[in-house]
């Protein structure tokens, strides 16, 4: 541990730093990507820093397929010859955009260290994986400990969906092979003392729903209470889907059983993590969570539908707004969907709900731009629950928790389907107000040395289970 933690200090975090300030936006996020290059440059500093730190036999490349976003491609021998036994690692280098609110001193592109944390875009989200990975190897060559042949792809359109990931899969199929283990190190950690595992990803489903009554804007005092308002009618068409006095979403169709283990995971984290699991959100003064019972709020950001409305138009800012009955209102909708249920299915149920019998015969359209479809642990082998119990208690002083998160990682989803027997260890390193795709987001220093430590025995127990 102490040899990995002096590695970060002398090699990662430094490098780190550097890759902060690349803007490497994802595509959904800038446009002109290929023509910015930023993409490009944090691809080629990781590719760089890869082939310093290289081991005996590895090979880094960056694949470019055409018109696509690269990857870069890592390959190492395993340390036993004879055995087929393959691990594949996942992380990714393409970051979200800037977000307003960063404190003074700090900004996406403005790496700070600050306390133990490397504050800045894209250092915990998820750029940190790859040095951590290729750490962990590293050190299992150093200590002589075994270790299966290991591919590591990382990829660059994580944030804009990964629609890019499964052209990769299949061209480089031949040389990935079919791992026994997956470790995606792109997930989070419900608090910064002991290793988490990720039991599941909700889905999603999001797009635009605009509702339109006129052809201009009119004066709200000759039209008011003869043309209905544009924004009372997104009101009733959102009614159709969540409970405005609960956020309870309504249809079954977005809703799925939850496992019983899950639940009983649940209810374990609920008692280590306590109020923390509400607490760590910058909530007004006076402001509380949507339950009392600290249970239901895991599985609600887990295992339950949830509507939320992130952006809109058609609404001018206060300064600019007359009395004036605007035309149409547009509205961002994000619908969190349990892990099992059909992204795919739910957005056409989503659209048809939103469309269907239109109030006053307004013009009603929902263009959905995502369906993803979440993703659910398989049964953890009993090798790899011993040896995360082993690494956590060996590393952190406590025992591994396992945990859903409510975020979408459409990978995961994929890679689920292309490897079913695998086994999945995915973790990272997003605690406790680490913010990521918001302003302030941070690395915890001192959390990822463990991680990697973790990792590494994680991957060493692997080669050596029968």
């Amino acid at each position: 541990m102490k040899r990995i933690a002096e590695f970060w200090d002398d090699a990662i975090v430094p490098s780190l730093v550097d890759y902060i300030r690349i803007p490497a936006k994802s595509p959904h996020f800038d446009k002109e990507w290929a023509k910015n290059g930023h993409i490009d440059a944090a691809v080629k500093h990781a590719a760089a820093w890869c082939e310093k730190y290289a081991v005996p036999g590895m090979k880094v490349e960056v694949v470019r397929l055409h018109g696509r976003t690269p990857v870069l491609f890592i390959g190492i021998p395993g340390t036993d010859k004879k055995s087929s036994s393959n691990v594949l690692v996942y992380g990714h280098l393409d970051k979200q955009p800037e977000m307003v609110g960063w404190r003074d001193g700090l900004g996406p592109w403005i790496p700070v260290i600050e306390k133990g944390k490397l504050y800045g875009r894209g250092g915990a989200d998820d750029g940190y994986a790859v040095f951590c990975a290729l750490s962990a190897i590293r050190h299992l060559q150093e200590e002589k400990r075994a270790h299966s042949r290991i591919t590591m792809l990382i990829e660059c359109c994580e944030e804009s969906g990964s629609y890019d990931l499964p052209a990769y899969l299949d061209a480089l199929a031949p040389r990935i092979g079919t791992p026994s283990l997956v470790v995606g190190l792109d997930s989070g950690c419900g608090n910064y003392e002991q290793l988490w595992g990720t039991s599941s990803l909700r889905g999603l489903v999001n797009g635009v729903l605009t509702v339109e009554m006129l052809t201009e804007g009119v004066h709200s005092g000759d039209a008011s209470g003869v043309v209905a308002e544009t924004f009372r009618v997104l009101r009733t068409l959102l009614e159709r889907v969540d409970d405005t006095a609960s956020g309870t979403v309504k249809p079954a169709a977005f809703h799925a059983p939850i496992p019983p283990e899950r639940g009983k995971q649940a209810d374990q984290a609920a008692k280590v993590l306590g109020p923390t699991i509400w607490k760590k959100f910058p909530f007004v003064q006076g402001a509380r969570p949507m339950a009392s019972e600290l249970e239901d709020l895991i599985l609600n950001r887990t295992w339950r539908p949830a509507l939320s409305v992130t952006g809109a138009e058609g609404l001018p800012a206060p300064a600019n707004a007359g009395n004036v009955l605007r035309p149409k209102t547009s509205l961002v909708l994000s619908l969190r969907l349990p892990p099992t249920v059909e992204a795919n299915a739910a957005a056409r149920k989503l659209k048809a709900l939103l469309e269907s019998d239109p109030p006053y015969g307004a013009k009603v359209s929902f263009e959905y731009g995502q369906a993803a479809t979440g993703w659910h642990a398989p049964k953890t082998a009993d090798w790899l629950g011993k040896a995360l119990s082993a690494a956590s208690k060996e590393h952190y002083g406590k025992d591994v928790m396992w945990l859903g998160e409510g975020g979408t990682i459409p990978f995961m989803a994929m890679l689920g389907a292309k490897f079913p027997k695998a086994q999945f260890l995915i973790t990272g390193v997003l605690g406790p107000q680490s913010n990521a795709h918001g302003p302030n987001e941070f690395l915890h220093i001192d959390y990822a040395k463990k991680l990697t430590a973790c990792v590494a025995d994680v991957i060493a127990a692997q080669a050596e289970k029968k």
